[in-house]
């Protein structure tokens, strides 16, 4: 029996849920799923430019699980990009923290319309 799944810490919500290529309907393209936790890897890896060891201690896990998940994001944005399908950013066990440092004040960022702030939730 595998272990249980922690929740991940992240700094905010996707401004936007799902990016699909332009000029086809939603409907008749393939999806791959990205969680919200691989979406917070590559925000705070490719975006932000922290280290691995640095980007896993916001998120509250081991520096080989952010690898892990890391890894597993850009496949899956590589494989949407590459092949054209959508992608929809949801899922994950993840608890949003509040915002540190006026750093996560962009549109979607647990801020306002969103009452889920601080709080855990599975989707």
């Amino acid at each position: 029996m595998p272990r249980p799944q922690h929740f991940r810490r992240i700094g905010g919500l996707p401004p936007c849920r799902v990016y699909k290529p332009q000029g086809v309907p939603q409907s008749m393209l393939e999806h791959v799923n990205l969680t919200e936790d691989e979406w917070e890897a590559i925000r705070l890896a490719d975006l932000e430019k922290l280290l691995h060891e640095q980007a896993a201690e916001q998120m509250n896990i081991s520096r080989q699980t952010f690898g892990r998940i890391l890894d597993l994001a850009h496949r899956k944005i590589a494989d949407a990009l590459i092949n054209g399908k959508a992608l929809v950013i949801e899922g994950g066990r993840v608890e949003v923290s509040p915002p540190m440092f006026g750093r996560f004040s962009q549109p979607g960022s647990g801020r306002g319309r969103c009452r889920r702030r601080g709080r855990r939730w599975n989707q």
